[in-house]
């Protein structure tokens, strides 16, 4: 990074590398063969899944899917079936607007100023033609400002949780990863927010990233697994660790990859692409998971179930002693 920027790290600048960081201890060593193991785990068990495709129909999984489908499934069905369009909001916005700045502060040139990475993040995404060019092209003042507003809280509170990122740490943002099984049939995707260090042999070294803002949720953990199976399967080496740090708090929340970590998502990944592919064939009937998630689901008028736990959790949080 530039000279611009102090050498002394702050107090949480401390803790997330001492967090994140680690000794040669640490370092775990893993069968040169993991990686083709877990490849062929996830191929035998998607075989059964080909029978509920169609001959021209190929299935893509992403972290979003698996998390739609292991949620209410009646609910996955209703918003792939949904009619209404996709409309970019700024909350949606805000996200891929503070990721691109981040991306480009980590590697600018100076001192990175939040807000300054931000125009440039919504300069770069507007002249990309990326699915934000629309928006970023006709949004009002008032939505530019609210974006630049709640964009530039995010990477400012990136830059000051982390000290900055040295060439030897080996930053990378926005990382993609693509695995195809089954022929290319089924291919499974992800997109890491960054990562840190890299394998050396069999001996893993690379911390895997997830950026967020608000409070720790079971699902962050469960995209993590996922993209370090990814990263398994593609280089033949796990990460060391994986990491949730959120924003908002200050921290991160991380977990050691192991074999037993892996194997655990390779069953979840073959048993949420049996659901899908099963549901949108039609060959199985959808199973409620009522959650706060009823409250967005397009199909609440007509769901007595969703109705039913809503109102059970509202008259739980009432106060009948006041």
């Amino acid at each position: 990074m530039a000279t611009a920027v102090p050498d002394e790290f702050t107090p949480v600048q401390q803790r997330t590398l001492e967090v994140l960081g680690a000794t040669g201890a640490e370092r775990p060593v893993f069968p040169a063969d993991i990686g083709p193991r877990l490849r062929h785990d996830l191929e035998a068990g998607l075989r059964t899944v080909l029978e509920d495709l169609a001959p021209d129909e190929d299935l893509h999984l992403s972290k979003h899917l698996l998390q739609q489908v292991h949620g209410c499934e009646v609910k996955f069905l209703a918003e792939e079936r949904s009619d209404e369009g996709f409309t970019v909001t700024v909350p949606i916005a805000r996200g891929t607007v503070a990721h691109k700045a981040v991306e480009l502060g980590i590697h600018w040139p100076r001192e990175p100023l939040p807000l300054e990475l931000v125009d440039e993040a919504i300069a770069s995404l507007t002249a990309n033609e990326s699915w934000l060019s629309d928006f970023l092209q006709t949004c009002s003042e008032t939505e530019r400002a609210e974006l630049r507003s709640s964009a530039g809280d995010r990477v400012a509170k990136f830059f000051e949780c982390f000290p900055p990122l040295r060439a030897k740490w080996r930053p990378v943002t926005e990382s993609s990863q693509i695995v195809d099984l089954a022929d290319g049939r089924i291919r499974l995707r992800g997109k890491v927010d960054l990562t840190l260090g890299q394998a050396n042999g069999n001996q893993a070294g690379k911390v895997v990233i997830d950026l967020k803002t608000g409070g720790p949720n079971p699902a962050h953990r469960d995209d993590l697994r996922f993209y370090a199976l990814l990263d398994t399967i593609r280089i033949g080496v796990p990460p060391r660790l994986v990491a949730s740090f959120y924003l908002d708090m200050g921290e991160a929340r991380t977990e050691s990859v192991t074999e037993g970590l892996l194997d655990a998502t390779v069953a979840r990944t073959v048993d949420a692409a049996a659901r899908i592919a099963a549901l949108r064939a039609g060959t199985t009937a959808p199973v409620y998971r009522p959650s706060w998630g009823c409250r967005w689901c397009p199909v609440l008028a007509e769901c007595e179930t969703g109705r039913r736990w809503l109102t059970d959790e509202d008259t739980d949080d009432m106060d009948v002693t006041a």
